[in-house]
């Protein structure tokens, strides 16, 4: 089962295969990870926050 390579949280394989490159069987962040967002081949905090709640 995917998995997000940030926080550990269970992803879904459609979310997986949505979010990553084809060699890649899990996410470097999920809708798990607040404030976190993919840059490139990079995770970094959210420049703004994502109102989740």
């Amino acid at each position: 089962m995917p998995e997000c390579q940030n926080c550990g949280s269970f992803v879904t394989e459609a979310y997986a295969r949505v979010f990553t490159p084809r060699e890649v069987d899990n996410p470097r962040v999920c809708p798990e990870c607040e404030d976190k967002i993919r840059d490139g081949s990079e995770v970094r905090e959210a420049r703004s926050p994502r109102n989740t709640s």
